[in-house]
């Protein structure tokens, strides 16, 4: 699969932008576990453009993470264009515009999936970006608002006139949000639609090895995007690596200690990026998601302890118990 000249080899992986979850640490683990390429968090354009220094910061690209992309967001084509050429300048490899955005801060305001209730302005936007950078752009998007609304064959066709070179496409409305099971079968009609020539990566619900196989042999998508799933759990890209290249799909469970070392790296690196405090708050969406921590016995109280923990040290003295409770139950 290829976006504009990227070449991103057969059946890629990507991760999803997600706000307060994709960083650039995040991105490189995720890009060492098995991620072909990265998405930033979701970066306003009014904030850009007006040089809020948090939402510059979402601009950091490590060299290591590459392929990787920008994702803006916005409601007006003059500030999204602006943003795009201030973005392009921070060096991503694309840049992909957020039109499925389905929370009510963005949505509600005529950003992200708002736009697929007023799809001339949404192409409008398009086309501004487009020509405003030679980065390659790409769009992520969903079905459409609601169920009687489901326009993304049709919409994906404009959208690759406005100039895009590939597009994403989340198996959800905005009305679902993230309820329900995602739609694969209306991402395989956009795929199967032979007016259709840009790269179709698929979106929703992808969990396992199993279901990332699945969206290529059965569904036919270009690529595959992991959201929710990599969350306090990067090496799921590692598992769905082997998935895909082993003929009969087979995947082995990495050893515990090495997912303990990879947690423990992320919440270093949380900290280090902003401050002990901070960095602890961020880092709590992964603990509270990961894995690891799923099926332990009488595990309520040290939950609650390890998502209250406050310092370092507290949060790495709680883990290391975790971590000898659940060596000594396998032994």
């Amino acid at each position: 699969m290829n976006i504009g000249n990227i070449d991103l080899g057969e059946r890629p992986l990507m991760l999803a932008p997600m706000e307060d979850v994709t960083d650039a640490s995040f991105r490189l683990i995720c890009k060492e576990m098995g991620a072909d390429m990265t998405y930033s968090e979701f970066v306003s354009a009014d904030a850009l453009v007006r040089n809020i220094a948090a939402t510059t910061r979402k601009l950091e690209i490590k060299e290591a993470e590459r392929p990787t992309a920008i994702q803006l967001y916005g409601r007006e084509p003059s500030p999204m264009a602006e943003a795009a050429v201030i973005a392009a300048a921070a060096g991503p490899d694309v840049i992909d515009i957020n039109f499925g955005c389905p929370v009510k801060k963005v949505a509600g305001k005529g950003a992200g999936a708002g736009l697929l209730r007023d799809v001339p302005k949404m192409l409008e936007i398009t086309r501004a970006v487009v020509n405003a950078v030679d980065v390659p752009v790409t769009v992520k998007t969903r079905l459409g608002w609601d169920c009687n609304s489901k326009i993304i064959v049709e919409l994906a066709e404009k959208l690759q006139d406005c100039g895009i070179q590939a597009i994403t496409v989340h198996g959800r409305t905005r009305s679902q949000m993230y309820t329900g099971t995602a739609d694969w079968e209306t991402i395989a009609a956009v795929k199967a639609n032979p007016r259709l020539k840009i790269p179709v990566i698929g979106n929703g619900d992808i969990t396992t090895p199993e279901r990332a196989r699945e969206a290529f042999s059965k569904y036919g998508v270009d690529g595959v995007m992991v959201g929710r799933a990599s969350i306090g759990c990067p090496w799921i890209f590692r598992y769905m690596r082997q998935g895909l290249d082993n003929p009969d799909g087979s995947w082995t469970e990495m050893p515990m200690a090495q997912r303990f070392a990879i947690l423990r790296r992320q919440i270093h690196e949380s900290v280090e990026r902003i401050d002990e405090y901070r960095g602890i708050l961020h880092i709590r969406r992964h603990l509270a998601a990961s894995p690891l921590f799923k099926g332990i016995p009488s595990f309520r109280d040290t939950r609650i302890a390890m998502l209250r923990a406050d310092t370092l040290s507290e949060l790495e003295t709680i883990l290391d118990a975790i971590e000898k409770r659940l060596q000594h139950d396998a032994q």
